[in-house]
């Protein structure tokens, strides 16, 4: 029987973040741990995105994405954004369209007026 070959042992292990053996690109790895001066950062630079998708929206919103894809085509929905084929919500958008439907009671007129089926017999 043969022995398999003997690779020489290395007294010392390689440092492949060392500028000996880093590659061009980004000075920071993606697994490099984050201190917390960059977690501090990221929290303060950490706004909310701009423009949502329609899953997105609809958990903002607490809606069916499903829901959001009908009142795109019958109307009464949130404004909504086309860039090409992708359909984006704007968080201004979204927030006005909640905010307008905002009522004390379901007697309020203005409740009455947009629910019609509201209306009560007994009135």
């Amino acid at each position: 029987m043969s022995q398999p070959p003997t690779l020489p042992h290395h007294q010392h292990r390689v440092d492949l973040d060392s500028p000996l053996h880093r590659k061009a690109g980004p000075t920071s790895h993606a697994m490099t741990p984050i201190t917390r001066n960059q977690v501090a950062t990221a929290k303060q630079a950490g706004t909310p995105p701009r423009y949502l998708t329609n899953t997105e929206a609809a958990t903002y919103l607490r809606l069916s994405p499903r829901t959001l894809e009908k009142q795109r085509v019958l109307g009464g929905g949130p404004r909504f954004h086309k860039f090409g084929r992708r359909v984006m919500y704007a968080l201004a958008d979204l927030e006005t369209w909640a905010s307008e439907r905002s009522f004390e009671t379901t007697f309020d007129p203005e409740y009455l007026e947009r629910h019609p089926g509201a209306q009560r017999d007994d009135q």
